[in-house]
């Protein structure tokens, strides 16, 4: 198998994934002044302001599309949603974008279905093959024309898209959010009752999971790996299952094509799920292209002292919490050494291609056998049952109930 990790030809150009030091320097100032909490709070007054003065009344657009699964377990919740807030709903259908934004189209619908049908359960939703066409059906040409462009209008591009003043909230993995800033403006009929669709818990506690293996698949330059990794670690510690740490490159050094409006969307909803797990997001400056090559670098020979996931912690955290650069030698000076590494012994693996094949070996075993392209990607082996495989951040509670269900109790 060839060890190479990148395209000959990457569509995304040299900009967006080798952008020069004051690019990276400019768009990471950017991100730290739109993720602002004070600047959020100040824009959601402002729409409020408007909004009164205008006379509207809290108007909720909802972006509905016939066959995608998690515009499936969405529907489900649209009349609990309105009895519960006093809101006006609008509905739209539209239809799959495709294009740079959703550029692996197919192996999407696939992945959709499967995990749709496995978190419906825990959200007390009916699984997609089993919901009534009744509740789902088919809109007409003219109906997908005008929502499809009020989606673009608004500058989405998904299905299950709640949109309130200037936000947006997907599906019922983050219908959450939507209703606590509901509740922050009073509009809850019934504030003693939960959320509507809670996120579970990642909790493994009691459990001994030393039986079983869990495959993980970050990459360096991931806003979503970011935020969750330590915690997946401290997971893997608790229940004692094996780790295999499976580093892959940036989806945008892959070759996977990125937009603009698809990356601030990422960056606005990793802001707020690292809030809701309690992890600091931001200041930011981007790893992306040379300084993730001199970190990986250097993994095999972390792995070999076993301290590969704690240089890639250390240089997550200095990249996306502490906006250090990591293409500087003292920004990867730093990350060696937090890792408990020596910096003057790292200066003989410093670029070289050792990293290559097994990032080669990764990346096929994620997109190939997993038939999964993003990260962090996740895959639990062991038991008695088949293997599960998850991607996303918003999906290691997944992990975490199934390693409960397949581990001994202690």
């Amino acid at each position: 198998m060839s060890d190479r990790v990148e395209p000959v030809n990457n569509p995304n150009g040299r900009l967006m994934t080798d952008p020069p030091a004051l690019l990276r320097y400019v768009m990471g100032r950017v991100f730290d002044r739109l993720l602002d909490p004070a600047r959020q709070a100040k824009t959601r007054a402002r729409a409020e302001a408007r909004r009164v003065r205008e006379g509207r009344a809290h108007v909720v657009e909802y972006f509905h599309q016939h066959d995608d699964p998690y515009s499936m377990l969405a529907i489900q919740v649209i009349d609990t949603l309105c009895a519960r807030y006093d809101i006006e709903l609008v509905h739209h259908d539209i239809r799959a974008t495709g294009g740079q934004n959703q550029p692996e189209l197919a192996k999407l619908d696939v992945w959709a279905r499967r995990d749709a049908q496995m978190i419906a359960p825990h959200y007390g939703l009916v699984p997609p093959s089993e919901l009534d066409p009744a509740q789902n059906p088919v809109a007409g040409a003219d109906a997908l024309d005008r929502g499809s462009a009020r989606l673009a209008q608004l500058g989405h591009y998904s299905g299950a898209m709640f949109y309130y003043e200037g936000e947006w909230y997907w599906g019922v993995d983050r219908l959450f959010y939507l209703e606590q800033r509901l509740r922050d403006l009073g509009v809850c009929r019934e504030p003693a009752l939960p959320y509507i669709c809670p996120r579970p818990q990642i909790d493994v506690s009691g459990v001994d999971a030393s039986d079983l293996t869990l495959d993980f698949y970050p990459s360096l330059n991931s806003p979503y790996t970011s935020i969750i990794y330590d915690k997946t670690l401290a997971m893997a510690r608790e229940c004692a299952i094996k780790l295999d740490h499976k580093p892959v490159l940036p989806m945008i050094m892959r070759g996977v094509p990125a937009t603009r409006e698809k990356g601030m969307y990422i960056m606005f909803d990793t802001k707020r799920e690292g809030a809701h797990l309690g992890v600091d997001f931001c200041p930011v400056m981007t790893p992306i292209g040379e300084p993730t090559r001199k970190l990986y670098s250097l993994l095999p020979w972390a792995r070999e002292q076993g301290r590969d996931t704690h240089l890639l912690s250390a240089a997550l955290d200095l990249a996306f919490r502490q906006g250090t650069s990591l293409g500087r030698s003292t920004g990867l000076r730093k990350a060696v050494e937090r890792a408990g590494l020596d910096w003057f012994a790292a200066q003989a693996h410093l670029g070289t291609d050792g990293w290559k094949a097994q990032t080669a070996r990764n990346q096929t075993e994620m997109t190939e056998e997993l038939g999964l392209w993003g990260v962090p990607s996740y895959r639990l082996r062991g038991g008695d049952d088949a293997d599960l495989c998850v991607w996303g951040q918003d999906r290691l509670w997944l992990i975490a109930h199934e390693i409960r269900r397949r581990g001994k109790s202690i």
